[in-house]
C-alpha cells in the first residue's frame, strides 16, 4: 500500500494513501481555477476514504483560505462519524443537529456539519450566517434532498461526494447540478492493492415476474414481501447460507420489514444465532443489537434499509442480498458493507437472491462513471430486464447435491437444443418433459437402494426441474404462471412413478 508523503494534524500525525493525495490535488486545482459558484463531483468507492480525503480537504482550505466549510450529510450517524474524522484531522467543527435551535458561537467555528432538514430550516429562519461560507461539502450526493439548500450557496465551491454519481431519482440527473466529475480509485484497483477486500459472488434463480415497480423506479416493498416472505424464497435463502456461508459473519439486507421478521424466524428456528433490525427499532436497541453483531464471531443480522450507509463493520464476512433493485447505487452501498480489509480477511462472500449481479454486474468490475455522470438515462434504459435474465440464466448444481447423484456421470439437459431437434424431426413438445423426465430417473435411481431412496432425492431436484419447466415454457411461448405450476406437478407426479419396479 503506496503512501504519500503527507502529514497533518496538530498532534496526530496521519499519513494519506497516494490515490487520496493525488485527488486531493486534483480537486484544489479546480477550486484555486473556480473559487466560487462552481459545483464539482467526486466519487470514490466505499471504503476508499471519502471522509479521510474531504477531511484532509477541509483543513488545508480552512488553513490556506481561512474561509469556513459547511458539510452536509442526511443521517445523524454520518454526522457524528465525519465531526468526529474532523477532529482527528485538527479541525474544530461544530455539528448542527435538531438540538441546535441558535447559533450564538457560529464566530468560534470554522467548519460545521450538519443535517439536511436543520439546516434548511435555519437558513429559512435567517439563523446561520453564509456569507463568509467558501467551501460546501455533500457527503453521499446521490440523494436529491440536497438541492433545495444549493440557493444559499450561490457564491461558494460546491463539492459532491459519492460513491455512485447517479441521481437517486432518474428527472433530477447530477449532470444539471455538477458541472463536472473526478473519478477516483476504482474497486478492481483498490482489491488489486490491498484496500479492499475481493467478493466471492453467487448468484441463484429468481423469478421476478411478480415483482412490481413502484415511483421511485424501483421494486415496490409490497410486491418484494410478497415474493421474499413465502416458505420457498425462505427455504431458498437458507439454503444458499448453508451451502455458501455456513459459520461466517453474514449481513441480510431485504426489502420490506416482514420479510427480515420471516428471515429471523426461519434461521432462528434452525437453531442460528440471528437478530433482526429496522429503522423501527429505538436507539438503545440498535446500539445493543449492533454490538451483539460486532462481538458474535458467526452472528447474523438481517436488516431493512437501515444499514446501507453510516454503518462500518470491518468483520463481516457474507452479504445476502435477499432483495432485488433497480438502484445501482443501493447494489454497490450493500455489497460495501462486506468490503473492508480486517487483519487476514481478504475475501468476502456475496450472495445474490435477486439477479442483481446479473442486472447491473459484477461488483468488482469496472464501470465507466463518466458515461453514467453524463448518460444516465441511456445506462437505466439499456440495463437488462427481469425477463431476459431469466430467460439466459443457467441452472448449475450446487457442489453438496451434485455429490449425492456422484453415481452419474452427466446430469446435464439441454431443453432448448433437444425442443429444437423434436420439433425438426416433427414430434411433440411434450417429448422433451419426457426425456427430461426419463434423465431425472434414471439420476435417482442410479443413486439410491430403494424406491424410496429414489423418492427423496426426487425432491432435492426440485430447482433443476423447475428451470427446466421455465425454459420449455419459453420454448412453447406459454410462460403463464398456472401452466408452469401444473406442469411441474405433473412432472414431479411421474418422476416418483417412474421409480416403480425399478428396485
Amino acid at each position: 500500500m503506496a503512501m504519500a508523503n503527507t502529514t497533518f494534524g496538530i498532534n496526530n500525525k496521519k499519513e494519506l494513501y497516494d490515490y487520496q493525495a493525488t485527488d486531493i490535488a486534483k480537486i484544489f486545482d479546480r477550486i484555486e481555477k473556480h473559487p466560487d459558484n462552481y459545483n464539482l463531483l467526486y466519487q470514490l468507492p466505499t471504503g476508499g476514504g471519502k471522509t479521510v480525503i474531504f477531511s484532509e480537504l477541509v483543513r488545508r482550505y480552512i488553513e490556506q483560505t481561512n474561509k469556513k466549510v459547511v458539510i452536509l450529510t442526511h443521517r445523524i450517524e454520518l454526522c457524528k462519524q465525519t465531526s468526529k474524522m474532523l477532529k482527528e484531522f485538527g479541525v474544530k467543527n461544530k455539528i448542527v443537529n435538531s438540538k441546535v435551535k441558535r447559533l450564538p458561537d457560529q464566530d468560534k467555528y470554522n467548519c460545521f456539519v450538519a443535517m439536511v432538514e436543520t439546516l434548511n430550516n435555519r437558513l429559512q429562519d435567517d439563523i446561520f450566517d453564509v456569507e463568509d461560507v467558501g467551501l460546501v461539502i455533500i457527503d453521499e450526493a446521490h440523494y436529491n434532498s440536497f438541492r433545495k439548500l444549493f440557493k444559499f450557496f450561490e457564491g461558494s465551491f460546491m463539492l459532491g461526494v459519492t460513491a455512485t454519481p447517479l441521481s437517486s431519482n432518474i428527472k433530477l440527473p447530477m449532470y444539471e447540478v455538477y458541472d463536472d466529475l473526478i473519478v477516483g480509485e476504482d474497486i478492481p484497483s483498490l482489491i488489486k492493492r490491498g484496500f479492499l477486500a475481493k467478493a466471492k459472488t453467487y448468484s441463484y434463480d429468481v423469478h421476478l415476474g411478480t415483482l412490481q415497480v413502484g415511483m421511485t423506479g424501483d421494486y415496490t416493498v409490497r410486491s418484494s414481501e410478497e415474493l421474499y416472505g413465502n416458505m420457498v424464497m425462505q427455504g431458498k435463502l437458507l439454503q444458499a447460507y448453508e451451502a455458501k456461508a455456513q459459520g461466517t459473519k453474514t449481513l441480510i439486507f431485504n426489502n420490506g420489514i416482514r420479510t427480515s421478521e420471516e428471515v429471523y424466524t426461519t434461521f432462528k428456528r434452525a437453531g442460528y444465532e440471528v437478530e433482526h433490525l429496522d429503522n423501527t427499532h429505538t436507539k438503545e436497541e440498535r446500539k445493543a443489537i449492533l454490538k451483539w453483531f460486532n462481538e458474535t464471531p458467526d452472528a447474523i443480522l438481517t436488516s431493512v434499509s437501515i444499514l446501507t450507509t453510516g454503518f462500518d463493520e470491518p468483520s463481516v464476512e457474507t452479504i445476502i442480498l435477499n432483495r432485488a433493485t433497480k438502484s445501482l447505487t443501493l447494489y454497490y452501498q450493500m455489497i460495501g458493507r462486506g468490503s473492508r480489509v480486517l487483519g487476514d480477511k481478504k475475501e468476502f462472500t456475496v450472495l445474490d437472491l435477486g439477479n442483481n449481479a446479473a442486472r447491473f454486474g459484477m461488483w468488482s468490475e469496472p464501470v465507466d462513471w463518466h458515461r453514467i455522470f453524463k448518460s444516465p438515462d441511456y445506462f437505466l434504459e439499456h440495463l437488462r430486464s427481469d425477463d431476459e435474465i431469466e430467460r439466459e440464466f443457467k441452472y448449475v448444481m450446487p457442489d453438496d447435491l451434485r455429490e449425492r447423484f456422484k453415481n452419474t456421470e452427466d446430469i446435464s439437459f439441454n431443453v432448448r437444443a433437444e425442443y429444437e431437434k423434436i420439433m425438426k424431426s416433427h414430434g411433440k413438445s411434450k417429448m422433451v418433459i419426457e426425456k427430461s423426465i426419463e434423465q431425472h430417473s434414471k439420476m435417482c435411481i442410479e443413486n439410491s437402494e430403494d424406491v424410496f431412496d429414489a423418492r427423496e432425492l426426487a425432491k432435492l431436484l426440485k430447482d433443476d426441474i423447475e428451470y427446466r419447466i421455465r425454459i420449455f415454457s419459453y420454448c412453447i411461448i406459454n410462460n403463464t404462471k398456472n401452466y408452469k405450476n401444473w406442469l411441474q406437478e405433473e412432472y414431479m407426479r411421474k418422476l416418483r412413478l417412474s421409480f416403480n419396479g425399478k428396485f
